[in-house]
């Protein structure tokens, strides 16, 4: 949990009882009670009106109350558009829970912004993603927020076979088709394997911890690198009066 949703929950779990102690707070936030004595004194710094000690347990003073979450009329569409074009390209659990999410902002929007969020002329079709692709794109995403490794049956563009394990690092959309970025333990390097290819899937109980040179933001690094490269070759290659371009980077199987 982020310290920015821990405080917000801080928060949300003292408001409407009379007394809360750090231990009950830590308990339920799953973090030390040094931490609870810290994060408390954090907000009343920012002046979140905490009331009580350590030891005793700590309440709100009567009438706070956080200020609401409002977004303009041209905001709310953006996320009703986000939702939109997001939904038909996303496994099942994520589509359900990105609706519930937004219902929630629409229905605490004034009435002008809701309406003018839920009236918008913008859709997207189906993206023709498969059921069996879908699953195996929310095994994935749930593989790299647990980091577990996961174990793939695949097969390349020229249908070749092989097992591969593997760190799963994020799933990318690139308009056509899913792909999973990973750090291929058969190559020792970092590969990218297309949903619709994977025949089998397996998670692991095996998770994985960041080591240096194999994260997502080395990876990043990697593909930005190399973008940088091809914007070079084909400035040098216009020079020359060709016409030959080098594309955007891709990743080995």
């Amino acid at each position: 949990m982020r310290r920015a949703d821990r405080l917000f929950e801080l928060v949300q779990l003292v408001r409407g009882r009379r007394l809360t102690t750090a231990e009950q707070l830590a308990g339920w936030l799953q973090v030390s009670v040094r931490t609870v004595y810290r994060d408390i004194a954090d907000l009343q710094a920012r002046g979140v009106p905490f009331e009580g000690e350590a030891g005793v347990g700590y309440r709100l003073r009567a009438g706070f109350t956080l200020p609401p979450l409002m977004f303009t009329a041209p905001e709310a569409q953006a996320l009703v558009a986000a939702v939109r074009i997001a939904q038909p390209r996303l496994d099942a659990a994520m589509a359900a829970e990105a609706e519930a999410a937004l219902s929630k902002i629409l229905a605490v929007l004034p009435a002008d912004a809701r309406a003018a969020a839920e009236s918008l002329a913008l859709f997207a079709p189906d993206a023709g993603i498969a059921p069996e692709v879908r699953a195996t794109l929310a095994a994935m995403r749930q593989a790299v927020v647990a980091r577990r490794k996961l174990v793939l049956a695949y097969a390349d563009e020229q249908g070749r076979a092989s097992t591969r394990t593997v760190r799963p690092l994020g799933c990318f959309f690139w308009g056509a088709a899913w792909t999973l970025a990973a750090w291929c333990e058969l190559r020792r390097d970092f590969r990218s394997f297309r949903i619709d290819r994977v025949r089998r899937i397996e998670t692991s109980e095996e998770r994985f911890r960041d080591e240096p040179g194999r994260t997502l933001a080395d990876l990043l690094r990697a593909v930005g690198a190399e973008e940088g490269t091809g914007r070079r070759k084909g400035a040098a290659a216009k020079r020359g009066g060709t016409t030959g371009s080098a594309g955007p980077p891709t990743m080995r199987r």
